[in-house]
């Protein structure tokens, strides 16, 4: 009876953590990440039941300040089966309501929750193409992100710890310590990089497999600082279109379109990907021949998140790496708009600790980043030890 009840308590105190840490969380994106104001309209999207709980805290805490709260659950499996056998007409059909309802919100969270993030696996690359043109790129990259104030997150759940080498109750301790770090210090921190990149004209990277030269010049820099991504922690730009040179070897693994990527290697002629090789090649270049700016890059940024070491597998988490930086072949960023369109933006991640193997990042032959550290004085503050 003794270690039944104990056993309950432990359980319970769990429990009342878990429900503490969801309301915080649930709090920051409301109020930092998108600044929600009494009568606005917010679209809060659920992918996967697991996320339920957040949910409900979202909807909860959006009514108290006097918003108006709207939902929707999506399910990768019954996404699969529509698109194995999907037509340009049901996909335009399908975007057309979701347009209409997003054009009519404020706000926006998406909460992603799979239980199997490989559930896409095996749906022909065209139907991936199809989806993405026909809704992904109308409903989210060109509504949602530019008419609402948006914020995207993963729920911790047992396919991310599983995914992440790590036990559920670990990988949930890790998850919160990431997501809910104080954003409003990192954003400090990051605004002398954000200058210098605004004043920098010319960037060179080495590493193992990798030698780029491009130009940054007159592409604005943004700080990301838990306005757009939970978990967050980076500053973008993006290379002048035309400008990129030499090749890259990403070190980390990547998923997309349900299909899981690793050793991808690119070599660039004037900004186009003129080579590029991996496990998959064949699949690699059938993404990155999707459209005309595929090819490019749209993306160059800096990864920051002190308490994310490693990849875990998830994007998001994984391009705000500390010590890394991710060259993101496809659709430019609104706010660092290098010209290039596309209906793909695949943020693949390259680590420089000595872990993986270092590297060096040169700003107009100045050395600004040596093995994942920040050697310049003013931007020391971006160090690790500096934001936990």
């Amino acid at each position: 009876m003794v270690k039944n009840q104990k056993m309950l308590y432990n359980y319970q105190e769990v429990k009342i953590m878990r429900d503490i840490r969801i309301e915080k969380l649930a709090s920051n994106l409301l109020r930092h990440s998108i600044n929600l104001q009494k009568g606005e309209k917010i679209l809060i999207e659920i992918i996967g039941m697991d996320a339920i709980p957040l949910g409900k805290e979202l909807i909860r805490q959006a009514e108290n300040i006097g918003a108006i709260p709207f939902f929707n659950i999506i399910d990768y499996e019954i996404i699969r089966e529509i698109l194995i056998n999907g037509t340009e007409e049901q996909m335009q059909i399908y975007a057309k309501h979701d347009l209409q309802r997003m054009k009519d919100m404020d706000a926006y969270i998406g909460v992603r929750a799979s239980t199997n993030t490989a559930e896409l696996n095996g749906v022909p690359t065209e139907k991936m193409e199809m989806y993405n043109k026909y809704y992904t790129m109308p409903v989210h990259f060109e509504e949602r992100v530019k008419h609402t104030k948006w914020c995207i997150l993963r729920y911790p759940n047992a396919s991310m710890a599983q995914m992440s080498n790590m036990n559920t109750e670990n990988f949930e301790d890790f998850y919160f310590n990431v997501c809910t770090l104080d954003y409003d210090k990192m954003s400090k921190a990051m605004d002398p990089l954000v200058r210098l990149m605004n004043k920098t004209k010319n960037v060179h990277i080495i590493g193992e497999g990798t030698d780029l030269t491009f130009s940054i010049e007159g592409i604005p820099a943004e700080k990301y600082m838990g306005t757009f991504n939970i978990p967050d922690g980076e500053v973008a730009t993006a290379p002048v279109k035309n400008s990129v040179n030499g090749y890259i070897t990403y070190n980390t693994e990547t998923r997309y379109n349900g299909i899981l990527f690793n050793n991808i290697r690119f070599e660039f002629k004037d900004g186009k990907i003129v080579k590029a090789i991996s496990n998959k090649t064949k699949e690699l270049n059938e993404i990155l021949d999707t459209d005309e700016g595929s090819r490019y890059i749209g993306e160059f940024a800096l990864g920051l998140n002190p308490y994310i070491e490693r990849p875990i597998g998830d994007t998001l988490f994984d391009e705000k790496i500390k010590g890394s930086f991710h060259f993101t072949p496809g659709d430019s960023l609104e706010e660092s708009d290098n010209g290039n369109r596309s209906s793909i933006h695949w943020d693949i991640v390259n680590i420089q600790t000595l872990e993986y193997g270092g590297g060096e990042i040169w700003f107009d032959d100045v050395l600004v980043r040596k093995d994942g550290i920040f050697v310049l004085d003013e931007l020391k503050p971006l160090n690790p030890e500096n934001l936990v």
